[in-house]
């Protein structure tokens, strides 16, 4: 029976993974050398970021003809007795009884090589990077990310609600939707205006893929209470930056009976539950993103894990801002957006931690963000962290029929497409609050590394659709 190599190296009391015990494992042949008396193998299954040592002793029947074929990429079923190793970095290795190649791999070909290849270059590759060190724990980390996040949510007795993909509304207002039909493109359907009539298309009107479960998640707060979605999200943004994609998923969390303040206590929880789940569950992983993709990360991580966040009011950021004598490329006023020189100048120079910006600019927010008695600002929150910038946002929802109407009308939504929104706010309405957290970001930040684009094992964004 198959063992992972992630139980043989880090065993449990009853696991058969002991000194002495025999073993079967399966994987893939990271490096061979021949010692022409014997020859250690490097397997690694993906369980784990390091692999197992393999010893294959010359006496083995078909020895020369077995190394021979034996290549970087091959995969192996090996048989064996594990035994305490001298080697470094390692407690055990498996003293091989019987190898069997699986699947061989041309090395004349084979794309990965025991060197460092450029980001840019794996992502030509997207079948085969998972098989590299970083994009594997990448994945690992993102496992772990994704379990605490339900384990966070489950523990506090939130439903997990699933949202859907295909909407007929803009959850932001921002019209970067990606458009879902069934009309053929070279021969639409008309109306007499020469209009395309979407009356003939499959839902008989607009849609598209959902740039957030938001809306859909706070219909089912406003009868069970606490309820989280955790799903992909597109945004049809023409960004080629480090930090956008344009299929994403989103941790989107929609609390009944919470203002702002319980928002913002959660939001906090949350991000220090997770940082402290993965920073355990993939010690390994974690130590090489330290070592290798971003020094200092572990530490990094502990601090906001450990400290608690600050709190400052979207004018009192303005001010800092202005007063800091930084030369932004960006100017700063208020009513103006924060952009990631601000956010990371706010969280990384000026406090030092975590902080949470509260109170935005209303013309700046979308229209369902509960308007302060000010009718300047609405109750609003970033959560900027170092290194990365805005990581969470959020708000209390507006739950007043008469403002959310008023708001709409100047933000020109109609109230015939977002009829059922309203009347939430018409049959017992009460004050709720929810944010939003992009996962990729999220992973980005636990990880340490440059581009968004390593965060997802399929990224999309402008031009790039394949694998």
């Amino acid at each position: 029976m198959r063992v992972k190599i992630k139980a043989i190296k880090n065993p449990s009391p009853d696991a058969p993974s002991a000194v002495g015990s025999e073993v079967v494992i399966k994987g893939w042949v990271r490096s061979i050398r021949n010692q022409k008396t014997f020859a250690f193998i490097d397997v690694n299954d993906g369980s784990t970021l390091s692999g197992l040592q393999v010893v294959v002793d010359a006496k083995m029947p078909n020895y020369a003809t077995l190394i021979n074929d034996i290549t970087t990429g091959t995969s192996v079923a090996v048989k064996g007795t594990l035994v305490e190793s001298a080697g470094k970095n390692q407690t055990v290795e498996l003293q091989a009884k019987e190898v069997n190649i699986m699947g061989k791999c041309d090395a004349t070909v084979y794309p990965l090589q025991k060197k460092r290849h450029s980001f840019e270059f794996l992502r030509t590759i997207t079948h085969l990077r998972p098989r590299t060190n970083t994009l594997g724990a990448v994945a690992r980390v993102r496992n772990a990310l994704a379990f605490a996040t339900h384990r966070f949510f489950q523990e506090r007795d939130f439903l997990y609600v699933n949202t859907p993909i295909i909407t007929g509304s803009d959850c932001e207002g921002a019209g970067e939707l990606f458009r879902v039909t069934t009309i053929d493109p070279a021969t639409p359907p008309k109306k007499e205006d020469k209009k395309v009539d979407y009356g003939k298309d499959f839902f008989e009107k607009p849609t598209y893929l959902t740039v957030s479960g938001q809306l859909n998640g706070e219909i089912y707060a406003c009868a069970l209470s606490d309820i989280y979605t955790f799903g992909p999200t597109f945004r049809a943004e023409n960004s080629n930056t480090s930090r956008h994609l344009a299929e994403f998923w989103m941790i989107e969390p929609e609390m009944a009976f919470a203002d702002l303040n319980d928002n913002m206590d959660n939001a906090e929880a949350f991000l220090k539950y997770v940082l402290n789940a993965v920073m355990e569950e993939c010690s390994e992983d974690m130590a090489f993103f330290d070592k290798y993709i971003s020094p200092g990360l572990i530490e990094r991580l502990r601090h906001v894990a450990e400290t608690p966040f600050e709190r400052a009011s979207y004018t009192f950021a303005i001010r800092i801002l202005e007063k800091s004598n930084k030369s932004f490329e960006y100017p700063i006023e208020w009513g103006s957006d924060l952009q990631s020189e601000h956010e990371r100048y706010l969280a990384e120079e000026y406090y030092g931690k975590p902080v949470m910006l509260y109170d935005w600019p209303k013309k700046i927010k979308p229209f369902y963000m509960r308007q302060n008695d000010d009718n300047k600002t609405v109750a609003a929150m970033d959560v900027l962290v170092p290194k990365i910038g805005e990581i969470v946002g959020g708000s209390q929802r507006e739950e007043r029929f008469d403002i959310l109407r008023e708001r709409m009308k100047t933000t020109g939504l109609s109230e015939e497409e977002y009829w059922w929104y309203l009347e939430l706010r018409k049959y017992g309405t009460v004050p709720h609050s929810g944010y939003g957290v992009g996962f990729e970001r999220l992973v980005q930040f636990v990880t340490g590394l440059e581009n968004i684009r390593e965060t997802i094992p399929f990224p999309r964004y402008p031009g790039k659709a394949e694998f």
